[in-house]
């Protein structure tokens, strides 16, 4: 039985058709459905997803899903960077990296649709004061957004650690569903949600504003200095 009923498939089909403009690649880590049963390796929502990202791709021919083995995949997932499964990665026109743990259910069904439609545009609805602030971002910046399905708030949050993904190299933000991953819960101490932690040193709950988000984003990267108050290569300093 598919996961997406006829009505919503057909609006899917028609929202892509219109907003989609280039090809998106949708990588999903996930766990191959075996008769053989691996202790430690149970993935209790990876055949939902596997079917959710199935119907998903076969809505649009600009939408390519590429399924891999945690285990089968090891090496291929150690460099993607996933230790959890599901995991999803979006590719297209994204400059960072644009992930989802866990199955994209619920709320953040919308924020799954809306991330392939900017992967594939490779333009996000940020501010131009946002997108000159991450332009700038002077190291690298780890967001991981913690979330659940029935979260009404969880969904702007992850789209905003999306967006800024998309719109730097800098940034790697991962949305993840904490509910299924007791022991991230605990590590991380999600208590509510959403829960935000930037590079594993600032962390806050609850929705914040754009512009808010992004300073603090920016406290724990820095930015470049503009290039006028670096001084010249090979000189030094006025002493």
């Amino acid at each position: 039985m598919p996961i997406l009923s006829a009505s919503d498939q057909e609006y899917l089909r028609q929202v892509f058709a219109e907003r989609l403009r280039d090809s998106v690649t949708i990588e999903l880590f996930t766990q191959r459905v075996t008769q053989i049963s691996i202790p430690g390796y149970e993935c209790a929502t990876c055949r939902e997803t596997n079917q959710l990202m199935e119907e998903v791709a076969g809505l649009s021919d600009k939408i390519t899903l590429q399924m891999f083995d945690l285990l089968q995949d090891a090496e291929r997932a150690r460099q993607a960077g996933v230790e959890e499964i599901p995991a999803i990665i979006l590719k297209g026109h994204n400059k960072g990296v644009v992930r989802f743990i866990g199955v994209p259910a619920g709320y953040e069904f919308a924020t799954l649709i809306e991330d392939i439609i900017d992967v594939s545009r490779g333009t996000t609805e940020l501010t131009p004061l946002s997108r000159e602030t991450l332009a700038k971002l002077a190291q690298p910046v780890h967001i991981k957004v913690f979330v659940t399905p029935t979260c009404p708030y969880c969904p702007s949050v992850a789209r905003l650690a999306h967006m800024m993904a998309i719109e730097s190299e800098k940034v790697t933000a991962d949305v993840i569903e904490v509910s299924e991953f007791p022991h991230v819960a605990q590590r991380y101490r999600v208590f509510a949600v959403p829960k935000v932690v930037i590079n594993e040193s600032l962390e806050f709950e609850g929705a914040r504003p754009e512009a808010a988000f992004v300073a603090m984003v920016e406290s724990v990267a820095g930015t470049v200095p503009p290039a006028e108050d670096q001084p010249e290569s090979g000189s030094s300093p006025d002493r």
